[in-house]
């Protein structure tokens, strides 16, 4: 296949890629700066059939959002509120309930939980929460609260982050999403997200959760004021902790939905188009070769885009997700439900088998 690509500007990267040699920093921003999408997306499908073969994995899953109000109310976010916002909200605990006694009868095996950081709730409210809902689903995963969230916890309780993290899987907690990584680079990070925790802390609460025996995702948001070059410092850093820990499941790249931020309008940013959305993914696969798989989430790139995304270097749809609202806060058209059926079917569609995983637990013991 090599032979097809001899007139294209990444044809040495293409023969590095499949004589399995690890790209570094420069590889890397060219590949990003790069307008040839085949040759991308060829490297991407080639490291995707190593890893995955033909599989590609969805699961049945709910999101449950329970608070709007955050203390830090990002540039980039349309979901977060102060308290005195007509709109602000906070789910009670038999509102959390409700929602996961609905998830019984939809044969769940993953349930979401992210929310603000609303100054008004205790700890102990998460720590009931998940003891509430993995009572009603004791098979289920429970991924729930980013980084930005557990550094939160550790201030207004002043335990450790291993301390912190111990009690929450005590309560039924498996697994931390990968949200609140956006950039990790700090000139970003002070332009969309002052107040949130360091790219450093990230990483850092991150590698304590490996130390555990937890297994998390990582994300990135993308498509607002980072520069090629600071994508693919975040890149390598997610990959240079993955060679330490191998903790991370799943790297999801997340394009910014600038529609009700504090950056809609500004000079430069706008929606990307599905021609980054899909060179993004398809880098993050060639980059992040230590990553089992790489998530092209269907509720912020439609269907059809997430579709075709299998095949630069796609393995994972996400799954039914039900009721996320924080994507749709900024904009997002997309359903917030997708039928098992449906995923199914886009996935066979596309020529892949489509694989259920029952619990996040179960894929990390046979991978």
């Amino acid at each position: 296949m090599t032979s097809l690509f001899k007139q294209s500007e990444l044809y040495d990267l293409i023969q590095k890629v499949e004589e399995g040699k690890r790209l570094d920093f420069e590889d890397g921003v060219r590949l990003m700066k790069s307008r040839d999408i085949l040759a991308l997306g060829y490297m991407a499908n080639l490291i995707r059939e190593q890893k995955n073969g033909n599989k590609t994995y969805f699961i049945v899953n709910r999101h449950i959002n329970h608070t709007n109000v955050c203390t830090n109310l990002c540039h980039f976010c349309a979901y977060g509120v102060k308290k005195e916002d007509p709109q602000a909200f906070t789910l009670s605990l038999e509102d959390i309930e409700k929602a996961a006694l609905e998830a019984t009868q939809e044969g769940v095996s993953e349930i979401h939980i992210l929310g603000g950081l609303n100054p008004d709730l205790p700890f102990e409210y998460y720590l009931e929460m998940l003891q509430r809902v993995k009572r009603i689903l004791p098979q289920a995963c429970i991924q729930a609260f980013t980084a930005v969230e557990v550094d939160y916890f550790t201030q207004i309780t002043g335990f450790s982050v291993k301390e912190v993290l111990q009690k929450l899987m005590a309560a039924g907690l498996d697994s931390l999403p990968g949200g609140g990584a956006e950039v990790f680079a700090p000139r970003v990070r002070a332009k969309i997200c002052e107040k949130k925790v360091s790219g450093q802390r990230w990483l850092e609460i991150q590698e304590t959760a490996h130390s555990l025996g937890m297994r998390t995702n990582a994300t990135m948001l993308y498509g607002h004021v980072e520069t090629a070059e600071e994508r693919i410092d975040h890149l390598l850093q997610l990959r240079d902790l993955q060679d330490r820990t191998h903790g991370f499941l799943t790297f999801i790249p997340m394009p910014f939905y600038p529609k009700n931020t504090k950056l809609e309008g500004q000079l430069g940013v706008e929606s990307t188009t599905g021609f980054e959305d899909l060179k993004m993914l398809a880098v993050s696969r060639i980059l992040l070769d230590n990553f089992d798989h790489i998530k092209s989430f269907w509720i912020m790139l439609g269907p059809k885009l997430a579709q075709v995304s299998l095949a630069f270097g796609v393995d994972d749809l996400d799954g039914t997700v039900v009721e996320e609202r924080i994507i749709h806060s900024a904009g997002a058209q997309t359903s917030q439900v997708m039928s098992k059926r449906a995923l199914i079917t886009m996935i066979q569609k596309a020529g892949r088998d489509a694989v259920e995983r029952d619990t996040l637990y179960r894929v990390l013991k046979t991978n």
